[in-house]
């Protein structure tokens, strides 16, 4: 069960005991990511999650990872289009010890200009080795396909022209804009008892910003088309279809068919692509669902010279897969598989508070794991017909990353 407590000045604290553990996952969840930026500042998001690592008033950085690592714990952090989240994970003898670094870091960091020249070198270094990826970028491609000079079409990483702008003062400014207490939210799962909340209120209970005003813009879907020409051995080729928001009712059966289309390795795209044809290593579908939107993706790389052969493969895997829907076999294994990845994947602290902390974040309501399961073994075949007929009703985004010569 989740316990949500709301401290007196907004932020959200979730908590979910789990007493067969040993270990307790603390998040700390800031609705602000790359959607949140501008042209001018984009990847400032992602630039700060880094600096929030970089030292305090009384902690060097240095001192923050010796922290973690004198008591067997793990630190990290991420940075998504909608959300960052910085998060430790500590056995359950140490879980003060690291809320206490936590809200350091968080209140404390001092963005210490020498450290933030050292640290866009860092980030330099990732955007360069992200460019050296191709099967990565593409997909940022595909989002600026989808969603043009949308903020959702940024890249969250943002580009070197615009992280050397970046200074103390403009950090400064972004975190008291950004960083107020109605965009927190701080989940905790694992070994720990109902009397943890009033910990947690202790350190974030009581600092005061004056709550974002910014209005998020529901974007347009704009299905162009991005080509990149890159001296690459092979093709990779993202489509994009419109999609889901969040919380919306028809995400369950969306899952359902993203599965069989090529969410597992039984799905029709691996099946197609790779068992029968041989055309390509990597193939999958994934969705990806905003605050109000959502993007259903296909991927595929291949060697250059058979770009066009698995374009013709995935398009008649797609007719087919539109035309006559799922088999009641598919339908029937897709929901134990997805009701299967499921249950295994909350059996950790860090997936626990994670689904807590994203579900409060973006829809403000918690349902257990009993419902979903009702929910899943409800959905028809009519249900995902329906979602098949509406997500593949409209021609998708596309992006290419290819040499020259496999151009169309």
């Amino acid at each position: 069960m989740v316990e949500k407590y709301t401290s007196s000045n907004g932020v959200r604290i979730v908590l979910e005991s789990m007493p067969a553990v040993r270990s307790v996952t603390i998040g700390i969840w800031v609705k602000i990511g790359s959607r949140n930026e501008n042209l001018h500042n984009n990847g400032i998001s992602h630039f700060l999650e880094h600096m929030f690592f970089k030292g305090t008033k009384t902690r060097s950085a240095q001192d923050i990872a010796e922290a973690f690592d004198s008591i067997g714990g793990q630190i990290n952090a991420f940075t998504s289009k909608e959300y960052t989240c910085f998060y430790s994970k500590v056995l359950d003898t140490h879980k003060e010890f690291a809320l206490e670094v936590l809200a350091d870091m968080f209140f404390e960091s001092t963005f210490d200009e020498d450290e933030m020249e050292r640290e866009k070198k860092v980030v330099y270094e990732e955007i360069k080795m992200c460019e050296d990826t191709p099967d990565d970028i593409v997909h940022d491609l595909l989002a600026e396909a989808a969603y043009g000079e949308h903020p959702l079409g940024y890249p969250i990483l943002g580009t070197e022209k615009q992280l050397a702008s970046f200074d103390q003062k403009q950090l400064q400014e972004y975190v008291e804009a950004n960083y107020t207490p109605d965009n927190v939210v701080v989940s905790v799962a694992g070994n720990v008892s109902h009397s943890f909340i009033n910990e947690i209120d202790a350190y974030f209970g009581s600092f005061t910003r004056k709550a974002s005003e910014e209005t998020i813009i529901k974007p347009a879907f704009l299905q162009e088309a991005i080509y990149r020409s890159k001296d690459t051995e092979q093709a990779h080729l993202c489509l994009g279809y419109n999609g889901y928001e969040a919380g919306d009712k028809h995400l369950y059966p969306l899952s359902i068919m993203n599965n069989v289309l090529g969410g597992s390795m039984s799905s029709r795209l691996f099946q197609e692509i790779r068992e029968k044809k041989g055309l390509a290593y990597s193939v999958f579908s994934y969705h990806a669902a905003f605050i109000d939107d959502g993007l259903l993706t296909i991927y595929a790389g291949t060697r250059k010279d058979q770009l066009g052969q698995l374009e013709e493969v995935m398009n008649s895997t797609l007719h087919h897969f539109i035309e006559h829907g799922l088999t009641e076999k598919e339908l029937r294994n897709s929901k134990e598989q997805i009701k299967g990845n499921l249950m295994l994947g909350l059996e950790s602290t860090n997936s626990r508070m994670s689904r807590n902390g994203r579900n409060e974040l973006l829809l403000q309501r918690h349902r257990t794991l009993d419902d979903l399961i009702l929910e899943i073994d409800g959905i028809t075949n009519e249900q995902v017909t329906d979602v098949i007929k509406n997500v593949f009703k409209q021609k998708p985004s596309r992006a290419l990353i290819a040499p020259e010569d496999t151009r169309k």
